[in-house]
């Protein structure tokens, strides 16, 4: 009596896509490229030879990515049958620092390695490199193969829902170059992961494996019986998830460090545990947080179990890390250079310069006055001694020394002003102080002193320097304090440097 059984195989994915095989690489080099497809690798090497061998990933604009999509070329460390000893994982895109192409060093040894693309959407470009010594060095030894069934079990040892089958095969000589397997004799396929079956009733799952020098392993099988689970038995596995924060850059990499959480439900016998491994390496219990701090690309792989035994598919989360900023801890650098007018008037300069953050701010103080936020080279006309303080900050705060420069402004002794202000009386914009404009000893009236059609940063500047120039003409008499302060007075109730300058 032939019976016949409905076999479901979850978790196992077969994927077989167009690679462009080269032949077997120069000892040394090995090259991929890769360009806008998801499916397949442009270009892969099929085999190689053992020893330091130097890994190339080219994905660029020259290798035909023309859309900026990034990629990985990540050798796979966790599935049974390969080689797991190159913890290989490359993210390139055309836009990064070295445009897409990057290169690693590593020792290959005999053997099959398997390689894929871990960003999510894209592990159908896999392959494999077969990694030969040209013989296999006289082994005649097949491998020794074999399996467990897993699953949770009824009194009679009946697998309730399902049973997955797990196969490992070993060999001293030569190395384990293929493991295949079949389900209650339909056919041999390839074992890449552990295989589950569901289908309600007795099965038989035969397994073998083959070496590098071509000896088969004898075949090896497991019974066993998947019943239906009874009522409230729990078959589904947990739903996890993961989440990394951290600081950004404008790039979308993490400053420093990443930090990834994980979360699992089960709404049946609850969650029992979460693992977890990073780039590869072994899984560890999940209890708190997983903080990457290593500068480079990540993977972080994850699954659930609940306390009925079911095991979540394993799912990943990628992202890199860059290292954060070195503090600026030191002030900005600056200088002030000053510089005579024909009119004997004076021109500071301020000059700030800062190579971490960068220059906040430069503020300057002219003799008793208050610190001014500096915008542009300063014009003092007043003439006698002069100190004009300065001062600057960066971006991240730091403060340089207060500085200062001296110099005198000395009005022209020869000759008049060429073109004198000759009104009756000393008028500022629109405000006439009634007072005699007078001659300052020089050919020039107190209004070219006051010199309203110059520039000033601020409307407050001008005033100092109305002050300013005033105050030497109360000492020699031309003028009253009295009417000093009545000019003063009209010069800040003028319109000079107030929007429009008159």
């Amino acid at each position: 009596m032939i019976r016949f059984f409905k076999v479901a195989l979850l978790g196992l994915l077969l994927v077989v896509s167009p690679v462009a095989v080269s032949p077997a690489a120069a000892a040394g080099t090995l090259t991929w490229t890769a360009d806008d497809d998801i499916t397949r690798y442009k270009s892969a090497p099929a085999s190689a030879t053992p020893g330091p061998t130097t890994i190339v990933f080219e994905n660029s604009a020259a290798t035909g990515n023309t859309t900026g999509m990034p990629h990985t070329l990540t050798f796979d460390t966790t599935t049974e049958g390969y080689n797991h000893d190159v913890n290989l994982n490359i993210l390139a895109s055309p836009f990064d620092t070295n445009n897409g192409r990057h290169q690693a060093t590593v020792t290959l040894t005999p053997g099959k390695y398997r390689y894929f693309c871990s960003i999510p959407g894209h592990t159908a470009m896999a392959g494999e490199l077969v990694v030969t010594d040209g013989g296999g060095g006289g082994d005649t030894t097949a491998p020794t193969v074999s399996a467990q069934v897993s699953g949770e079990r009824d009194a009679a040892g009946d697998y309730l829902g399902s049973a997955t089958v797990t196969v490992s095969a070993s060999d001293a000589g030569s190395g384990v170059d293929t493991v295949e397997y079949q389900v209650d004799d339909t056919s041999w396929t390839p074992y890449t992961a552990p295989v589950r079956v569901t289908a309600i009733g007795d099965h038989s799952v035969q397994f073998r494996a083959t070496d590098k020098a071509g000896n088969v392993s004898a075949v090896g099988s497991v019974a066993f019986t998947v019943v239906e689970p009874g009522p409230g038995e729990d078959t589904t596995p947990p739903v996890v998830t993961s989440q990394v924060t951290g600081d950004r850059n404008t790039a979308g990499q993490y400053v420093g460090k990443a930090t990834v959480t994980l979360t699992a439900t089960d709404a049946e016998s609850g969650v029992k545990t979460i693992e977890y491994n990073v780039d590869g390496g072994a899984f560890a219990a999940y209890t708190a947080p997983v903080v990457v701090g290593t500068a480079g690309s990540h993977m972080v792989h994850f699954r659930a179990t609940d306390v009925a035994g079911n095991t979540s598919a394993e799912q990943m989360v990628s992202f890199t890390v860059v290292a954060a900023p070195v503090p600026d801890t030191t002030p900005p650098v600056t200088s002030a250079a000053v510089r005579t007018e024909a009119d004997g008037s004076a021109v500071v300069t301020v000059t700030a310069t800062d190579a971490g953050s960068g220059v906040a701010s430069i503020e300057y103080a002219l003799d008793s006055g208050a610190w001014t936020a500096y915008t542009s080279a300063v014009a003092v006309r007043a003439p006698g001694a002069h100190t004009l303080r300065y001062r600057a900050t960066d971006v991240a705060g730091n403060a340089a020394a207060e500085k200062s420069v001296t110099f005198t402004v000395v009005p022209p002794t020869t000759g008049d002003c060429p073109v004198p202000d000759t009104r009756a009386t000393v008028i500022i914009g629109d405000q006439d102080t009634g007072i005699a404009n007078a001659d300052t000893g020089n050919g020039c009236t107190i209004n070219d002193l006051i010199a309203e059609h110059a520039s000033y940063p601020t409307h407050a500047a001008f005033v100092r320097h109305v002050e300013t120039v005033t105050a030497p003409l109360v000492a020699a008499g031309k003028l009253t304090a009295r009417q000093q302060g009545t000019i003063v007075r009209a010069a800040a109730r003028s319109d000079v440097v107030k929007g429009v300058q008159r």
